[in-house]
């Protein structure tokens, strides 16, 4: 299997199925007095400090019990956690911002809210691009409660300004809570936390090759402070009683894991992806395909769009040929209906365009000949399945 689907998810890496297989063995509760207790949250420790260290946090090494980073069970829960549990910390119902292009996780969350009765208003992202003077109507005379603005879009790879528009949020609504979805962003693009100027930041394990079912919210000591944040999952008071419930240990190790080696190799992974894009491009004529553009990008995710071939149709085609690709995110295709992808309409893509578009993404260990047989298959295949 050749596969370009890592935007979807990543193998594990040695490291952190090490970690996992390790972990494992440890099989006490961390919540617990005894020694097996005691060995299990040094687990939960030495992973969270590895992450925030990962991540640009200031003092990582002094975050203990739950406190800035919360583990959850993916970058799913992460952003359910920041919006929903931000929006219930506000004593009024106010006003939540969020972009026309964000993951479904996201996405939903607002439209929930909504029909909860808060006001929502979504900032356009045409050309990949948040529209900062949309942005900043939306947040004038303290108007925003909540904002919530994805670094990297996991369908066109683009790269927000989230830094430009949370400083402009601040100025205009000091009180909001401001939040990015970073999670095809984490150990991949370079950012700190004092860079974003995030009052949280979602991230996710099995998108830099640790294992399913682990995620987090950093939270900044600012916001946990204020109690800017509620919890959605109440009981035992684990996480900084941000979020109940037994942590996952061995998931949690292998996180930290898989965030320190990728951490380590980020510069090597960003130009070995930036050159497989470089190669994509080269080659989209030889098929008629064309490749969205952002006016900012992560060279790790790239749609395409093709001539006159649905996506559908074509990842079927590519793999019975050993290739994996994906439409959109990987998240929003237990739909009941096919619907054309939001992030693609917002970034300016007709529904016709967007129903041609596939998401081709690297992971570290895609190579150059990955990126070549895709390209010959397309070739091949795209005169014949033509409509």
């Amino acid at each position: 299997m050749i596969y370009l689907d890592n935007a979807a998810t990543t193998a594990p890496s040695g490291a952190a199925l090490a970690a996992f297989n390790e972990a494992a063995l440890c099989y006490g509760n961390p919540s617990s007095l005894h020694e097996e207790g005691v060995a299990a949250r040094r687990l939960v420790s030495a992973a969270r400090t590895a992450i925030l260290t990962a991540l640009g946090a200031p003092d990582p090494s002094s975050v203990i019990g739950g406190s800035r980073l919360i583990f959850t069970s993916g970058g799913t829960e992460a952003n359910n956690l920041a919006i929903t549990g931000a929006l219930n910390a506000k004593k009024k119902r106010g006003r939540l911002v969020i972009s026309d292009g964000e993951h479904a996780s996201a996405a939903r969350c607002a439209d929930r809210a909504e029909a909860d009765g808060y006001e929502v208003t979504r900032i356009p992202t045409r050309g990949g691009a948040l529209d900062l003077d949309a942005l900043k109507a939306a947040c004038e005379g303290g108007a925003a409660s909540v904002v919530s603005l994805m670094l990297v879009s996991n369908e066109t790879g683009a790269l927000h300004d989230v830094a430009a528009a949370f400083t402009i949020a601040r100025a205009l609504s000091p009180n909001a809570f401001l939040h990015t979805d970073a999670v095809q962003a984490f150990c991949k693009v370079p950012f700190t936390m004092r860079s974003l100027g995030a009052d949280a930041v979602s991230i996710s394990a099995h998108k830099i090759r640790g294992l399913k079912g682990t995620g987090a919210l950093y939270v900044s000591s600012e916001a946990l402070r204020a109690k800017k944040l509620s919890p959605l999952i109440v009981g035992g008071g684990q996480e900084g009683a941000l979020r109940s419930g037994t942590e996952n240990v061995p998931g949690i190790a292998a996180f930290g894991a898989a965030a320190a080696e990728a951490s380590a190799g980020r510069a090597e992974a960003y130009a070995n992806a930036s050159a497989l894009l470089d190669r994509l491009r080269e080659r989209c004529a030889e098929f008629d395909g064309r490749i969205v553009e952002p006016e900012k990008r992560s060279p790790f995710i790239a749609a395409l769009t093709l001539p006159r071939v649905r996506s559908e149709v074509m990842l079927h085609a590519l793999s019975q040929k050993g290739i994996a690709v994906s439409s959109g995110s990987a998240c929003s295709s237990n739909a009941k209906r096919a619907q054309p992808s939001a992030a693609l309409l917002a970034f300016g893509l007709t529904a016709e365009e967007a129903d041609r578009t596939i998401r081709v993404s690297f992971g570290d260990t895609t190579m150059m000949n990955d990126i070549d047989a895709l390209c010959d298959a397309l070739r091949e295949l795209v005169p014949s399945l033509q409509a």
